[in-house]
């Protein structure tokens, strides 16, 4: 299925119009069927963490672990998706980060979500706010 002519390589990428290759990991248990990282739409990950790190400044393990809570222990972030995407939304201006001692005493970098980010939260919550409002009108026709 084809969304978007933003989808093509080296154009600008965005959550609403692209599909697949999102890092989140989404699991309920071990017996019950899951979706797999790639039948989460293109650029979750990015919105879920300006999210949570609209909440507070946190440093990435805390940032983890308040996605699996707030969602139920359903959506998971392993570390090989979740630093490199806290360092890419730092390149494009959406949060800065600080090192800090951690509540446990360790060094550790604290995320902040910035104003632009803040900015490109709401924007990409209204874009995922119509593209899930889409699909659900889909998934709920009534069959022939």
């Amino acid at each position: 299925m084809r969304m978007n002519a933003n989808c093509q390589s080296g154009a600008p990428r965005s959550i609403s119009p692209c599909l697949p290759r999102a890092e989140v990991i989404a699991s309920v248990t071990e017996d019950t069927e899951m979706s797999k990282p790639s039948d989460l739409v293109q650029g979750t990950l990015d919105m879920l963490l300006l999210k949570i790190l609209a909440l507070e400044p946190m440093n990435g393990f805390a940032v983890s672990q308040r996605l699996k809570q707030v969602s139920g222990d359903v959506l998971q972030v392993s570390d090989g998706s979740l630093y490199p995407a806290l360092h890419k939304l730092e390149q494009e201006g959406w949060i800065t980060a600080e090192w800090k001692t951690s509540e446990y005493g360790r060094r550790a970098k604290y995320y902040s979500l910035t104003r632009l980010g803040r900015r490109q939260l709401e924007k990409e919550a209204d874009n995922w706010g119509r593209l899930s409002s889409a699909i659900s009108r889909v998934i709920k026709l009534k069959e022939a």
